[in-house]
């Protein structure tokens, strides 16, 4: 079996950018000097560019073609610990259209064009020939990655890549659905005493919700669980007495959609959150 970085120096030789990636399918975490994603490797923020750190530090941004940075000392220990290959499809000029679901897979083959196919986990990924930028949730089970993300190396796949079509690059120019799950505010008794729920304190409550930001943005790796528990976390000490709003809501999903969670993927972590506590 060729291990994880003969098959990243081949496709590095072909021009492909590529990066380790642990257990869970997750780049390796953050160095100090990009945490908090300070180097602009989200699409939000302006100084986006490739990571100058000498670590795979941040997913897509530490992708590289640079044998000799695959090769070096400082990449060593991630190498020996990798599971797999990941790479950045807008750096070698490609676009993947993530299917997660058979479901996807079959809109996919009655709307798109034909195009160079690769099986995944759940589903298959269908690789285009020129880039868009990337976006979580654009239909149910199904991601676009291109521009400043990452996918997996899952083989070369079958059929021939095809130009880009204008179907996908409508997708990606629209905003991924903001659709939340309505807030399930419980009525329950006052505190002895007739005071008001102390979750009610703007300043208590406004609090707590800055803490469940900061938590999921300073997730480097386990992303999927790390949102589960903060929204579970949130549940425990707000859900029972109708204190979160709609507003509330949509800024922890914010929070997880910045960090590349699909507004499925968020929607499934609230329900389950919910269904653990009985709300």
């Amino acid at each position: 079996m060729t291990s994880p970085v003969h098959t990243a120096l081949d496709l590095a030789a072909r021009g492909i950018p590529v990066l380790p990636l642990r257990a869970g399918k997750r780049p390796f975490g953050n160095c100090p000097t990009c945490a908090g994603s300070a180097c602009g490797d989200r699409p939000h923020m302006k100084a986006a560019g490739p990571c100058q750190c000498p670590r795979p530090c941040h997913g897509w941004a530490a992708a590289t073609t640079d044998p000799a940075v695959l090769t070096s000392p400082d990449w060593a220990p991630a190498w020996r610990e990798a599971m797999a290959v990941a790479y950045h499809p807008g750096g070698a000029g490609l676009t993947v259209v993530d299917l997660d679901t058979a479901d996807a897979v079959t809109w996919a083959r009655r709307t798109l064009p034909a195009t160079r196919t690769v099986a995944s986990t759940r589903g298959e990924h269908w690789i285009y020939q020129g880039t868009v930028r990337s976006v979580n949730g654009v239909r149910d089970s199904v991601d676009i990655k291109s521009t400043m993300a990452y996918a997996r190396w899952l083989g070369t796949g079958t059929g021939t890549t095809a130009p880009l079509p204008d179907a996908v690059r409508a997708l990606a120019a629209k905003e991924p659905s903001t659709v939340l799950p309505a807030p399930h505010a419980i009525t329950v008794p006052a505190p002895v005493g007739g005071g008001e729920c102390r979750h009610r304190t703007p300043v208590y409550l406004e609090r707590g919700i800055c803490m469940a930001e900061q938590r999921i943005a300073d997730a480097r790796s386990a992303v999927h669980t790390t949102v589960y528990r903060t929204f579970l976390a949130v549940l425990s000490a707000h859900g029972g007495c109708g204190c979160l709003t709609d507003a509330h809501v949509t800024r922890l999903f914010a929070a997880a959609q910045a960090k590349g969670e699909s507004t499925r993927h968020c929607t499934d972590a609230w329900t389950n959150a919910r269904t653990r506590l009985g709300l």
